[in-house]
Parts: C-alpha cells; sequence; structure tokens
C-alpha cells in the first residue's frame, strides 16, 4: 500500500505561483510513475503533468507545459508541483497519483494510489 499526502494548495491571483508537495509512504516506489491531476467543478479530472520515480523522466500536458515543472525529492520521498503565472482556468482539486508501472500515462485510470487532494484557487 502506498499513502499520498498533498499540501500546499490555496488562493492566488492570476499570475502568481505555487509550489504543491506530495509526501509518499508505504511500499517501495521506485518503480512507480508519480503524476498530479486535476479536476475542476463540473469536469472530469485530468492529467497534469508526470514523472518516472527511477530516472526522473518527465511528461507534461500540454496546457501546463512552460508554466509546470515536476520534480522528486528522494531523500525526502517528496514529489514537488511548481505552478507559474497562474490563470483562473487553472482553478481545481489537484491530486497525487501513484502508479504502479514506471512509463508515461495521461488517464486517471492508469493510476493505483491517490491523494486525498488540495484545492487551487486562483482568481483574476
Amino acid at each position: 500500500q502506498v499513502q499520498l499526502v498533498e499540501s500546499g494548495g490555496g488562493l492566488v491571483q492570476a499570475g502568481d505561483s505555487l509550489r504543491l508537495s506530495c509526501v509518499v509512504s508505504g511500499r517501495t516506489f521506485s518503480r512507480y510513475t508519480m503524476a498530479w491531476l486535476r479536476q475542476a467543478p463540473g469536469k472530469e479530472r485530468e492529467f497534469v503533468v508526470g514523472i518516472k520515480w527511477s530516472d526522473g523522466s518527465t511528461f507534461y500536458a500540454d496546457s501546463v507545459k512552460g508554466r509546470c515543472t515536476i520534480s522528486r525529492d528522494n531523500a525526502k520521498n517528496t514529489v514537488y508541483l511548481q505552478m507559474n503565472s497562474l490563470k483562473p482556468e487553472d482553478t481545481a482539486v489537484y491530486y497525487c497519483a501513484a502508479g504502479r508501472f514506471s512509463g508515461s500515462a495521461w488517464s486517471s485510470q492508469d493510476y493505483d494510489y491517490w491523494g486525498q487532494g488540495t484545492q487551487v484557487t486562483v482568481s483574476s
């Protein structure tokens, strides 16, 4: 079993930056893929960005390329999502997820473990 705990959400203004954190605990996850997904009110959960824990390679949704960066800290068992130039359309609950595979995956159905989510609200 893997446990994920997100933090760092909040209310910001358009153009601001925010960094989300996801602390990972439980079973060995060095072969897992970690990701951030988000869900806005009335919309389906959508993929934002992912990272292979083994080698740190990343993959991004087109909507956030150039504005978001995912990283991991092996010593702290933590995955980060740095978001810059935030827009009102980035408002959503952001979820950290882990998949029992090592590769790229863009569907929420590919991921096996989920955090409780953290709210990000961007005002215009």
